[in-house]
């Protein structure tokens, strides 16, 4: 099916307010049309194309909210969404936390968050990704399996207080694993607003380079190592401090970490990472999913806590202003950043290896779980490029180690920062990161 325009999706909002009884009533629409290339064994094994469009229904009674969804989009369907949310609203308790609706000034997102080339992408002109990848894969008789996935993305949100929100988005989305005999393999990314920016043999040689790296793997005990994360370890590990602390429901509650933190010294001089929206690399949804604008937030300013995302509900609570970083209306989360971007230093992985004396390449992680989460403390395994350095060289592979480590002590540890830095999109959020020495690593397995 096609994307609505915008005006139609305007002509739905504004048309839809008359339908709710209750003095305060928001719309939000969610559409998405995913177009997804999966391969195996060098051989494209899946290819689907899939449209949805929902329509949340937000309605508020006082301070009783009822929430409700429907994928009927004509007159009818969204109307019986409305009854239903002012119904559950009727029966719920009333939360003296709960703010109110507003309305907020109409923004605009950037223009290069969509690109013609992404939303035209065509199953053949995906499979030509799938086949320079093995070919690639191929000439070093070597596999591939992944997915390639173009998306088109739309947003809106309009409330019977004024409101009135717009943003469409484009994704391409190229993901690579290469294997062959002896249990080797490499992995990589690549991702962009724009389709003809994924460089399929570029992702491929380097998934290649890591599976070869990768032969005559060592057994490396347990213990502390010089690490070098590559950007998306470093994603990963960005990502669950925003899980852990970075968001205000968090803060309320005193489970984050930056609890009676703010203002003091969380990790090394040289961190600092930002939630920026507005980040040319990054483009991202100029509003929240309650239509308040975003805004440009510092959470670690040379290794000092400076702050974290509210939505509206949080942010009474805590005395403060929203930042833009409501989720979905039925989401139990509570605000966190979406599109954060680490400081860049002046190195290079290569300077990196260079002046390591023994440590371990680490390409990303699989599978991240909390251990501790008032010390950021996670495990995980890394694989599919865990390399050996030794005397500033490469010299074999290291079997997969499972990690146990603090995310804040790992941030106190970086002796080194990339200047160069990649996206990484991870869970709806993006981060733009950089590669990362760290000194005493902990592995428990």
């Amino acid at each position: 099916m096609t994307m609505l325009h915008k005006s139609e999706v305007m002509q739905v909002l504004d048309g839809m307010m008359g339908g709710f009884s209750v003095t305060e009533g928001e719309l939000l629409l969610l559409e998405e049309s995913l177009n997804l290339t999966r391969f195996a064994e060098s051989a494209i094994q899946q290819n689907i194309s899939r449209y949805d469009r929902n329509m949340m229904v937000r309605a508020v009674n006082g301070k009783r909210v009822g929430v409700a969804t429907t994928n009927q989009l004509d007159t009818e369907g969204i109307l019986n969404a409305i009854k239903a949310a002012e119904e559950i609203a009727a029966i719920q308790k009333p939360d003296p936390n709960f703010p109110g609706l507003a309305k907020f000034e109409t923004v605009e997102g950037d223009k290069d968050a969509y690109h013609g080339s992404t939303a035209d992408t065509s199953p053949g002109k995906r499979a030509d990704v799938v086949e320079d990848c093995a070919k690639v894969a191929s000439e070093s008789k070597l596999q591939t399996a992944g997915a390639y996935q173009t998306n088109i993305e739309t947003t809106a949100v309009g409330n019977n207080l004024g409101t009135r929100q717009y943003f469409t988005e484009t994704i391409a989305w190229l993901t690579l694993t290469v294997s062959g005999e002896d249990n080797i393999s490499g992995w990589a990314q690549s991702y962009s607003r724009n389709a003809k920016d994924i460089d399929a043999k570029k992702v491929a040689e380097k998934a290649v380079n890591k599976a070869i790296l990768s032969a005559d793997k060592a057994e490396l005990p347990p213990g502390e190592y010089t690490v070098i994360l590559e950007p998306a370890a470093v994603a990963d590990l960005v990502l669950f401090l925003a899980f852990l602390g970075f968001g205000a429901k968090t803060l309320v509650s005193r489970r984050s970490f930056m609890a009676n933190k703010i203002g003091e010294k969380i990790v090394g001089d040289n961190i600092t990472i930002t939630e920026d929206p507005f980040h040319p690399r990054i483009n991202y949804m100029p509003f929240d999913y309650e239509g308040v604008p975003r805004k440009k937030v510092p959470l670690i300013e040379n290794g000092v806590a400076r702050g974290v995302v509210y939505n509206r509900y949080y942010a009474n609570q805590l005395d403060a202003e929203s930042t833009g970083h409501a989720l979905p209306p039925n989401n139990t989360y509570g605000p966190y950043p979406k599109s954060m971007v680490m400081g860049a230093g002046n190195s290079s992985v290569e300077e990196m290896i260079s002046s390591t004396k023994r440590g371990i390449l680490i390409t990303h992680w699989w599978y991240i779980n909390f251990l501790n989460p008032m010390k950021t403390e996670v495990t995980g395994t890394c694989q599919d490029g865990t390399l050996l350095i030794e005397n500033g060289k490469i010299v074999s592979g290291v079997n997969d180690k499972r990690m146990g480590q603090s995310i804040l002590e790992a941030l106190s540890n970086v002796e080194m920062i990339s200047a160069e830095r990649e996206l990484c999109p991870k869970y709806g959020a993006l981060m733009l990161v950089p590669s990362l020495k760290v000194n005493n690593f902990k592995f428990i397995g």
